[in-house]
């Protein structure tokens, strides 16, 4: 709202200092101060309030150091992430982008499966929550949402642009020419597209219509929409249940989140800016730069949040808060065109996964074949494995984050390793 608020001032009064909410870095640093403000200040409150209310998480014997120590925690803190990403986004970002509405739709969407879960846990004293089929039916819905979105919408759009040089006569004949402020001309080209980014190989880039590998190209290329909603649904179901599981354990969440999102958002700033996009030689998509006021905010929420979730937590985020911050890392991650890279940057929230799965498979195959369970891990996910080893918390997060750290450095590096 203050963008077009200080817009308005500055192109029709020219008033000194508005001219500045031009630029996304002095937004998304504006982003950044306000959701950590919001987190620390208005935190402590909720906190209160939710203490009053006895929403308090239920704390199972599980046999870990310091369980006991949990019981009468407040739960339910993902509503301090949620307000911190969801202000700052309406008051600096640009509220008619398609990327920001869905972000927001995404936001409220899966921190309403949260809440629900949450609140039934606490309120209706029922340990199971939501019932898992209307998760993921809420989870698939959202996906639905978003796959068809970045599908189907006129806004979003992969660019090409090409030199005197390099376009043909048949690009000219497609393309929008434009004069450079150095007289170069040079061709712009926006298409609809559903190739998105792949490490490690030489083109780069992957075209979900192969997927279809059975149908005949043009068929393929007419239903490719198809492979690319599945896909948004299981990424989406995927990274959210990876965050769910991995929050276990004080700041643990919050803090690879945040290393997530700081990552993200320099992929949104870079994919957004055609000079950056050019020099890295990955995709140009044009509007997405805005997705970096939305992840300032998201990062600000995390480590404002972390203030009283570090060991030992003053608050949990439940449900409401880890649903939420899986299912945007997931959203922004394809609409970055960088979800093939989820395994890599997600790393921590991915082990967490496969070691439930490979912890409950494993564990029904030796009991069908043997007639006794067995188990690969201590316990499961990855973290009580560590913690039933006999490490404090604190050092199994510190330790997590810093893989988180070199995680999302080596996803960065990938650009340049082809």
């Amino acid at each position: 709202m203050l963008y077009y608020l200080f817009n308005y001032l500055h192109s029709h009064f020219n008033v000194p200092g508005t001219g500045a909410f031009q630029y996304i870095t002095f937004r998304a640093g504006l982003a950044i101060i306000l959701s950590l403000a919001i987190s620390l200040v208005y935190g402590k409150r909720l906190i209160n309030i939710l203490r009053s209310k006895q929403a308090a998480e239920t704390i199972r014997q599980l046999g870990l150091e310091g369980e006991n120590t949990k019981k009468g925690t407040p739960t339910m803190g993902g509503l301090i992430i949620l307000g911190a990403i969801l202000i700052p986004t309406f008051l600096f970002a640009k509220l008619s982008n398609v990327y920001i509405v869905l972000m927001l739709i995404t936001t409220v969407w899966l921190g309403l499966i949260g809440f629900l879960d949450d609140y039934i846990k606490v309120f209706r004293k029922n340990k199971e929550g939501l019932a898992g089929r209307f998760k993921i039916v809420g989870q698939v819905g959202i996906g639905i949402i978003v796959g068809a979105t970045l599908y189907f919408h006129p806004s979003v759009v992969v660019r090409e642009t090409y030199t005197e040089k390099e376009a043909t006569e048949k690009i000219k004949a497609n393309a929008t020419e434009r004069k450079l402020a150095n007289g170069e001309t040079i061709y712009v080209q926006d298409f609809k597209s559903t190739v998105t980014t792949v490490p490690f190989v030489k083109s780069h880039e992957y075209d979900y219509s192969k997927l279809l590998f059975f149908l005949s190209d043009s068929n393929a290329k007419k239903y490719a929409w198809i492979a690319f909603i599945i896909v948004v649904i299981f990424i989406i179901v995927a990274v959210s249940n990876g965050a769910n599981l991995t929050d276990g354990i004080d700041g643990l969440a919050a803090g690879s989140s945040a290393i997530i999102g700081a990552t993200l958002a320099l992929l949104a700033f870079l994919s957004g800016n055609i000079i950056f996009s050019d020099y890295l030689n990955i995709m140009y998509l044009p509007n997405q730069g805005e997705l970096t006021i939305f992840l300032a905010s998201f990062v600000g929420a995390c480590i404002g949040f972390l203030w009283y979730n570090s060991y030992p937590a003053q608050v949990f985020m439940g449900d409401t808060g880890s649903l939420s911050i899986g299912g945007i890392i997931a959203v922004i991650a394809i609409m970055l065109r960088k979800e093939l890279l989820i395994p890599i940057l997600c790393g921590i929230f991915l082990v967490e996964n496969l070691s439930v799965v490979l912890q409950v498979s494993y564990f029904k195959y030796t009991k069908k074949r043997f007639g006794e369970g067995r188990r690969i891990f201590l316990m499961s996910p990855l973290h009580h494995h560590f913690q039933k080893k006999g490490y404090h918390e604190t050092k199994i997060v510190t330790r997590f984050w810093i893989i988180g750290i070199m995680l999302a450095l080596f996803t960065i590096i990938t650009f340049k390793i082809r």
